[in-house]
């Protein structure tokens, strides 16, 4: 069973920075891909970064990249997504989510969710 926890969230000014965590704290190892995703109030969620498992390629939203990068030292450690340069409109609940091994950009692909945590970027 997989089992998400994120970590590291809060408040941030614009420009600053913050780096998310996503753990496992399952018993079971898993190969699978990692996805991050957020919601505003009022809007749908979106997809933000995600890296596969085996290969490691990453995929990003255009709004974020060359701002957010997603990291895995590897299989067993957190994933990472260090976001720099914050804007105000990347406030949102972030969720980190899983599914096996090859990442994709849709949350309806995703088997596995952490509860979400929130980041504010006050202006």
């Amino acid at each position: 069973q997989v089992h998400l926890v994120e970590s590291g969230g809060g408040l941030a000014q614009a420009g600053g920075s913050l780096r998310l965590s996503c753990s496992d704290s399952g018993r079971t190892p898993v190969s699978y891909a990692v996805g991050w995703f957020r919601q505003s109030p009022g809007k749908e969620r979106e997809f933000v970064a995600a890296i596969s498992w085996s290969s490691g390629k990453t995929y990003y939203a255009d709004s974020v990249k060359d701002r957010f990068t997603i990291v895995r030292d590897n299989v067993k450690a957190p994933v990472y997504l260090q976001m720099n340069n914050l804007r105000p409109e990347d406030t949102a609940v972030y969720y980190c989510a899983a599914r096996p091994v090859l990442a994709t950009t849709s949350a309806l692909e995703y088997d596995y969710w952490g509860q979400g945590i929130q980041v504010t970027v006050s202006s």
